[in-house]
């Protein structure tokens, strides 16, 4: 593959070193398990926990004689996932086998794609703190999982389980477009929100269903690409960020004293917080590619590629853009709300629940702060919860009709979190007595009472009126936190004389 630089210097993601300032050039090889109930060439199970080797069949032990059959659902999902990144179909591809020996790999080569894939160039859009960026999606190509080699369960054996060998991944290769690690941190994040909602792959990453492999170089701003290091299987999206920081670091090291970097590839220990030496780095001919003789080319046509279109689901940016346009919601709340799929319709059913439609900003406070602070507590998604979202709805309205305040709302917001179940909002505030006091006589005479015993602070505010906030902080104390703050704000200002 040819690389090719599309990227403009950014010096805000420069590493500063000894002889002076470094670029950091970063490729991904993401690994995204399709979402299938069967392998990529067999009918076995792909079903994650099952006892080693319980989902094996003849052809995923490579039994001679046995010849491998396409799963048209994995072909139908590597398209969906490639108009969901926005990038060329392929209506003809190839399999072909690409040899190396491993233990855990029974044929002795792995049925992948190499000159034809099935997706060609698309692009990832990442929102970072300075604006947009683009990322260039290279190709995604299918091809078998290999099995698992098990180390640690005797002193003087390795063992293989073949579950997973054969289970379909789709291989999505960004162009070398990357420039630091938290634009590579995104760009999983991002990554794994699409193919969520797309449905093509679940991005468990701490079940081995989505990993990584990381290209590392570094370069003067501006030069050429330098020598890379490939970390080999991160499974995590804040190890990758590890991984990549110290692996940089490492190169810059070794090129200012004057050494030259062995392009190889690595391992990343999370314990040590660093790489370390795996093997040299292959080349595409050391694996002998050549298509497999078993497999026909897949061959599609326009028609096939227009149904699954059609079928898309509503993506993240859309969906952000949507949700600025129709909602009225900041850019950075829209990003939030749409991380995944579920809090976006929770969002959208709060909102429209009871055939309402309720101002967007004040449902996305509520469920971007207090709500989120509780979902996080509990190590939850917002729409993982028990809060329903009829009950923020309940007490969004109670706010906007001037039932509660603000306070108020929080305050019904922990009861609703507390006292599971605990129903209505407009009933428990009724039972309770949690109705907000707008009577302004009744606000009038707390104030009263206030100004009559606090002489001092009258004088105080009289000669400098931005300390009125504490006559109605004590107003607000007076009243339990139940009077309209904007009535009493106001009528403290005229009796105080305060314009």
């Amino acid at each position: 593959m040819t690389l090719i630089d599309t990227r403009t210097p950014n010096p805000k993601s420069f590493i500063s070193g000894s002889t002076g300032d470094w670029e950091i050039v970063i490729g991904m090889e993401v690994h995204a398990q399709v979402t299938s109930q069967s392998k990529l060439f067999s009918g076995s199970s792909t079903e994650f926990g099952n006892p080693p080797n319980a989902n094996v069949s003849f052809i995923d032990a490579a039994m001679p004689g046995m010849l491998p059959t396409i799963n048209e659902e994995c072909v139908r999902q590597a398209v969906r996932t490639g108009l969901g990144l926005k990038a060329a179909i392929n209506k003809r591809s190839v399999f072909d086998r690409k040899n190396y020996f491993y233990p855990d790999l029974p044929q002795g080569y792995q049925i992948s794609q190499f000159k034809d894939p099935i997706v060609g160039e698309g692009k990832v859009m990442l929102d970072m703190p300075d604006g947009s960026i683009e990322i260039g999606i290279e190709r995604l190509h299918l091809e078998q999982d290999a099995g698992k080699s098990i180390h640690d369960q005797h002193p003087n054996m390795s063992f293989v389980d073949l579950n997973r060998s054969g289970v379909a991944l789709m291989e999505i290769v960004s162009k070398p477009d990357l420039r630091s690690s938290e634009e590579a941190k995104e760009y999983l994040s991002k990554l794994r929100t699409i193919l969520r909602y797309l449905g093509t792959c679940d991005g468990n990453m701490e079940q081995g269903s989505m990993r990584a492999d990381v290209n590392v170089s570094v370069r003067k701003p501006g030069g050429a690409f330098g020598t890379r290091c490939e970390i080999k299987n991160v499974n995590s999206i804040r190890f990758a960020g590890q991984a990549i920081e110290y692996e940089a670091r490492r190169q810059i090291d070794i090129l200012e004293d004057g050494g030259s970097i062995d392009q190889e590839t690595r391992l990343f220990d999370p314990k040590l917080g660093e790489t370390r030496s795996m093997r040299s780095k292959e080349e595409a001919h050391d694996y002998r590619y050549f298509p497999d003789p078993d497999l026909l080319p897949l061959e599609f046509d326009d028609a096939f590629i227009a149904m699954l279109a059609k079928d898309l689901p509503e993506l993240p940016d859309a969906k952000k853009a949507r949700f600025i346009t129709d909602y009225g919601v900041t850019p950075y709340d829209a990003m939030v709300l749409t991380l995944d799929r579920e809090t976006a319709d929770y969002f959208e059913s709060v909102v429209s629940f009871g055939g309402t439609k309720r101002d967007g900003k004040a449902v996305a406070n509520m469920l971007n702060a207090d709500v989120a602070a509780f979902a996080n507590s509990e190590g939850l998604a917002i729409w993982e919860t028990h809060l329903k979202p009829s009950q923020i709805a309940g007490i969004v309205d109670l706010v906007a009709n001037g039932t509660i305040s603000s306070k108020g709302a929080k305050d019904l917001l922990q009861i609703v979190i507390t006292e599971e179940p605990a129903g209505d909002p407009a009933a428990i505030v009724e039972s309770r007595g949690l109705k907000q006091v707008t009577d302004l006589g009744a606000i009038e005479a707390i104030i009263d009472d206030i100004i009559a015993a606090n002489p001092d602070q009258v004088a105080k505010v009289l000669a400098k009126p931005t300390m009125i906030g504490w006559f109605v902080g004590q107003a607000m104390k007076a009243s339990g936190g139940k009077a309209n703050p904007q009535a009493l704000n106001d009528l403290m200002k005229k009796k105080l004389g305060i314009e």
